[in-house]
């Protein structure tokens, strides 16, 4: 039986998207976590995590079937925490292009730093089975498909001027999640800092031609 389904790795589990706490995930997937990322997930095994816990291999297979199961739930969990904020983003922003594309990068560059260990699992992704990596990659075409219609509604009303809307949203997208890889806290700039960096360096990417009104955005 697994544990509970942390906060941190569920759609609905933060009530600020701008707003982070210190990542809490149980004891189990907090030792698989970090032995992911030392290791990777084929040089990790069952009995190190178990180690790390403090149990005993068959305690840890009574919350989770396999290895499998574990990099499942943080990996699963995490983009739908990170999907989650995303749709609060947009709903919290006004329906015009400009204010959803900022609002989406804005979200997923502070999920990148504040979720940066989480993140950056997502390298793991080609360690899923058949079955759960088409689930993990469903979830990224969603949140792909997020920024791809901002970046189109914005060509298409004039705002941005990218002959290249396809090509300029995943190149967005890209870079904002590269961020996990390069992040530290210990950095001279905060989260939110970068994250207003890359709402700019970000508009200037898809040819954001500034209103000649207040009216519009």
């Amino acid at each position: 039986m697994a544990e509970p389904l942390a906060a941190d790795l569920r759609a609905d589990g933060h009530t600020d998207w701008r707003g982070y706490e210190p990542l809490r995930l149980p004891p189990i997937l907090s030792a698989s976590l970090a032995a992911f990322d030392e290791h990777g997930y084929h040089g990790t095994t069952v009995r190190d995590i178990a180690h790390r816990v403090g149990v005993t291999v068959p305690a840890l297979y009574y919350h989770y079937r396999n290895k499998q199961a574990l990099l499942v739930e943080l990996l699963l969990g995490s983009m739908s925490a990170a999907l989650g904020r995303c749709r609060g983003a947009l709903e919290e922003a006004d329906d015009t292009p400009t204010a959803r594309f900022s609002a989406l990068v804005e979200c997923i560059v502070l999920y990148m730093a504040n979720r940066a260990p989480l993140a950056f699992l997502d390298t793991e992704m080609r360690s899923l089975e058949p079955e759960n990596r088409a689930r993990y990659v469903a979830m990224r075409d969603e949140l792909e498909a997020l920024m791809q219609d901002a970046v189109r509604d914005g060509v298409a009303l004039g705002r941005f001027t990218t002959p290249y809307p396809v090509d300029a949203g995943r190149a967005v997208l890209t870079c904002c999640q590269a961020v996990a890889n390069w992040y530290r806290a210990t950095g001279p700039l905060s989260p939110q800092a970068i994250a207003e960096r890359y709402v700019d360096i970000s508009l200037a990417t898809v040819g954001h031609r500034p209103p000649s009104n207040a009216g519009q955005a």
